[in-house]
């Protein structure tokens, strides 16, 4: 049973902060690691529940100054193809206990440090040619199963809107639109999963004021702090969590 008290919510609070921070401010798909905070001190899928409906709210915040300008083409594909990934991530987890979804969060974690270090140090290079529409689909598919399952659906969706060589404004506003539609579409499976409780109700309640804020310190930030501080920090963050998470998984 989740136990909302002083100590869930002196970890929840800064963890929906940095959420908001993350999106808002740095266009990332490091806001991801708000869950995997959580999912060290409650059950994995209590942590995904209560982060969906705060994710959705600090896409509604963020979606207004990115609006129409977005690639429709690109962000539909992704969107047609992350539907059938939402639909495996919501088989997967009827069937899978809480230590295989540790281990999942925990990969995808430390995957998610390793490709934005690889892309940064030049590794991973965007594609020189457009990818085929079929890669769209491939690569939603991948973004709507890890978003399921962990909320981190940015890279396999940033690598195919990288080979459509659209400006910055696109990407970040595709990128937006793609993952407001997501997580609606993620909803439907984790209400009928029975993952949305009044706990997780009382605690969205009380976290949205934070998401609210990070919202707004997000934008302040963008300004104020290098991005290469708030990434090596991230990194740092994702991958204590995330080997945390695995042991614990195989334990």
């Amino acid at each position: 049973m989740l136990v909302l008290d002083w100590t869930f919510f002196a970890i929840a609070g800064p963890a929906v902060v940095f959420a908001g921070v993350s999106k808002a401010g740095f266009g990332s798909g490091a806001a991801f690691a708000a869950a995997t905070i959580l999912a060290l001190v409650i059950e994995p899928g209590q942590a995904l529940a209560i982060m969906l409906p705060l994710l959705m709210l600090i896409d509604a915040v963020t979606l207004r100054p990115y609006w129409k300008k977005w690639s429709w083409p690109d962000a539909r594909v992704l969107i047609f193809g992350g539907v059938p990934g939402v639909a495996l991530g919501a088989a997967l987890f009827q069937v899978a206990d809480a230590d295989v979804i540790r281990l999942l969060i925990g990969g995808i974690a430390i995957a998610f440090v390793v490709w934005q270090i690889a892309q940064t140090r030049g590794l991973i290079r965007p594609a020189r040619e457009r990818l085929p529409l079929w890669a769209g689909w491939v690569a939603g598919g991948v973004a709507g199963f890890t978003s399921f399952v962990s909320h981190a659906g940015g890279p396999p969706a940033a690598v195919y809107l990288l080979s459509q060589k659209l400006g910055k404004t696109g990407f970040q506003a595709t990128t937006v639109l793609v993952f407001w539609a997501i997580n609606i579409a993620k909803f439907i499976p984790y209400a009928f999963l029975g993952m949305f409780t009044w706990q997780t109700a009382q605690a969205n309640l009380v976290l949205a004021p934070f998401a609210l804020f990070g919202a707004w310190l997000g934008v302040k930030a963008h300004r104020l702090v290098p991005e290469h501080v708030f990434f090596g920090l991230t990194y740092v963050l994702l991958v204590l969590t995330g080997s945390k998470l695995i042991w614990d998984g195989l334990s």
